[in-house]
């Protein structure tokens, strides 16, 4: 259908603002992944040290905090006292930033850069918060398999056990915890958008409630749906790459 307000189709208005909102969410994804995995290895390595501790609890802060006040607190942080990074706004998409880099230019990657650094970390780590606590509960009960201790007793490197070994087979439940983070990184990108003015489709459907643009509201709520669809069907191919075990159920 059109936009009642905007007086455009509805498919040009969300193919606009698409891909900023799927660059912020791959971004703040990444960033929970960094942030989720390393937590949870480093947590699960050191059970009950202080390394666990501090991971735990730097979990808990991260599931603690709403994505809008931890979003306006970097801001005040970053851009208002430090002046490290812009409050607002998007800068070049990341593609053509890249692609301006492959052509020699480096000044517009770092632009996107800084300016998808406060609402990618502000969306993403929530779902660190949580990756770590699953990783840390999985790769647990992987540490004390038989073939865990094999490795050791094989004389391999620590960390090739952990890392190669023990985290490859604790990755199922990861994987799913991903695929369900990524469709509420989504959801939580309208709020991160408001916050931080991301031209993306968190802005656009706020806009449509507001003003009452129901074949707008409609088509951004039907885009979401269809995108978690996605994740998820993805999720379900990943574990027969990651586990062949699967496709003999």
């Amino acid at each position: 259908g059109r936009s009642i307000f905007e007086s455009e189709t509805v498919g040009r208005l969300i193919a606009e603002r698409l891909g900023a909102t799927l660059e912020l969410a791959i971004t703040a994804m990444l960033v929970a992944l960094v942030m989720g995995v390393g937590l949870g290895v480093v947590a699960a390595v050191w059970r009950g040290r202080p390394a666990d501790v501090l991971a735990m609890l730097v979990a808990q802060l991260g599931v603690s905090m709403p994505v809008y006040w931890l979003g306006i607190m970097l801001v005040l942080a970053f851009a208002v006292q430090l002046n490290w990074l812009p409050a607002i706004g998007r800068g070049p998409p990341i593609a053509d930033a890249l692609a301006a880099l492959f052509a020699g230019d480096v000044a517009p990657l770092g632009q996107a850069l800084a300016h998808i650094a406060l609402p990618a970390f502000a969306l993403g780590i929530g779902a660190a918060a949580i990756i770590s606590r699953v990783v840390r509960a999985s790769l647990l009960e992987t540490l004390g398999a038989d073939f865990i201790r094999t490795g050791h007793a094989k004389g391999l490197h620590p960390a090739r056990v952990v890392l190669l070994h023990a985290l490859r087979n604790a990755m199922l439940p990861i994987i799913s915890v991903i695929g369900l983070r990524f469709g509420a990184l989504l959801g939580g990108a309208v709020l991160t958008e408001t916050v931080f003015n991301w031209p993306g489709l968190g802005q656009l459907v706020v806009s449509a409630i507001l003003q009452r643009d129901i074949p707008l509201v409609q088509g951004v709520v039907l885009v979401f749906a269809l995108l978690y669809a996605l994740t998820n069907l993805a999720v379900d191919l990943l574990y027969v790459a990651i586990d062949p075990r699967v496709r003999l159920g």
